[in-house]
């Protein structure tokens, strides 16, 4: 494992020492670890959403998207009423 030092001020260190205490981290580097595991995992996730939208065909206005939802909404809506 290698060792990486950072400089912070005064009050970003106090945040990272209360996160450690409050989340039960052991040291902070465990926590740090956690934080960039965390942001790892959301950039996948974001690359693997943009190549989902990129693969699911023609893009389309959205406008005529905004459309069709609020009609099926009014529709739900309206479907929901008449089963009262």
């Amino acid at each position: 494992m290698s060792t990486m030092n950072i400089s912070l001020p005064d009050d970003m260190k106090a945040f990272v020492d209360e996160q450690v205490r409050i989340n039960g981290f052991a040291t902070t580097s465990e926590y740090m670890r956690a934080l960039i595991r965390e942001r790892k995992d959301a950039i996948e996730r974001l690359r693997a959403l943009v190549m989902e939208g990129m693969e699911s065909g023609a893009p389309q206005p959205a406008e005529d998207v905004s459309a069709r939802l609020r009609a099926r909404i009014e529709a739900a809506r309206s479907g929901m009423k008449a089963a009262e």
